[in-house]
């Protein structure tokens, strides 16, 4: 990727003022959505935090970045917020950073290590862990993976009750989830990729080309 030279001139982030908002236009063509629950999660954030990061507009006062902030602003009833305005943008220029506002953030990663540790942290000082925008399914998904840690998924299987299926070849047990997190704790337990699709899988994983694979899948269809 090209980066070009910085020009040395006043950026929008050098100024930041008041604004009504009921003075704030939303970009008609906002290709980013917020759902509800998203909306609340913004609103709790500001709530515990107070308004750490202004809204981007234009001269005319039309938002280009802060579509979210702005909404839990009205959610929560107040009147006037923090504000940088994005002076000599070419109509191109504020279409793309409302794509890319959003997008740079979501093609960052996380370091699931130090993330485990900062969430445990956390949890241990009773902190509320919603403020931190993941949701349930999320955390317990993540806390489930720490208690399994490195367990061996043989040892964990060994004692299963022994029985005889419809086939001899295979022996077959229903497993239920509670939510989310449970079922995709599963899946890295065993070493296997879960879809949309997947309705069975082998434990251990057996090559799906072999003879006993094939027929037991035609089987089950």
């Amino acid at each position: 990727m090209k980066i070009g030279t910085i020009k040395k001139t006043e950026w929008p982030a050098d100024k930041v003022e008041r604004r009504l908002v009921a003075e704030l236009i939303p970009y008609a063509r906002n290709a980013r959505t917020h759902s509800d629950a998203q909306v609340a999660q913004i609103a709790a954030s500001i709530t515990e935090w107070g308004w750490t990061t202004p809204v981007l507009v234009d001269e005319t006062g039309s938002i280009i970045a802060g579509h979210g902030r702005v909404m839990a602003a009205r959610k929560l009833g107040l009147l006037d917020v923090p504000v940088m305005v994005a002076f000599g943008w070419s109509e191109s220029q504020k279409r793309a950073y409302v794509l890319a506002d959003n997008q740079l953030a979501l093609n960052a990663g996380w370091d699931s290590e130090f993330l485990k540790i900062e969430l445990q942290d956390l949890k241990d000082v009773d902190f509320n862990l919603d403020l931190t925008g993941f949701n349930e399914g999320q955390l317990a998904n993540i806390f489930l993976e720490m208690e399994i840690g490195n367990t061996d998924a043989a040892e964990e299987w060994a004692g299963m009750p022994d029985y005889e299926g419809l086939d001899p070849c295979f022996k077959k047990v229903t497993v239920n989830f509670d939510n989310e997190g449970d079922f995709q704790a599963f899946f890295r337990l065993i070493g296997q990729k879960c879809t949309d699709k997947t309705k069975s899988v082998w434990y251990p994983e057996k090559d799906q080309r072999d003879l006993e694979s094939t027929r037991w899948a035609e089987d089950e269809e």
